[in-house]
């Protein structure tokens, strides 16, 4: 895509400047080089990213680094913490887990299982 945009610019004799390097590309055959390199680079970056990443990757885990979340662990804070008040006086008034749920944002089910983990309960049961 860069070549064709660059190509397009040369063939309408438009110079392009590159602002970090101060390179002049026209018309010669040194900036159709130079284009093709850096679209070149810029293809291939991500894989070499990627390539890079994945070899870090392999070498904690040869020296017995345990990637990712551990599991069974959920984090600590969710959407609804901090809102227990909240949660309490809307179920004192009889509100429904849905349309708590619309109120906070979350989805019904996401308020149901928060109730039952901290064991919120209406003070009118």
């Amino acid at each position: 895509m860069i070549m064709g945009i660059l190509n397009e610019c040369m063939n309408r004799n438009i110079k392009v400047w590159t602002i970090k390097d101060n390179y002049r590309l026209g018309s010669d055959i040194s900036s159709k080089v130079l284009a093709f390199a850096f679209g070149l680079s810029a293809e291939i970056e991500p894989n070499l990213i990627s390539q890079r990443t994945k070899e870090a990757l392999a070498r904690k885990r040869a020296e017995g680094v345990i990637l990712g979340r551990p599991l069974g662990r959920k984090s600590s804070k969710t959407k609804l913490t901090g809102q227990e008040k909240k949660i309490k006086e809307l179920l004192d008034k009889k509100v429904s887990y849905s349309a708590i749920g619309r109120i906070l944002g979350v989805h019904r089910l996401t308020v149901s299982s928060y109730v039952m983990r901290e064991k919120i309960n209406s003070s009118e049961s």
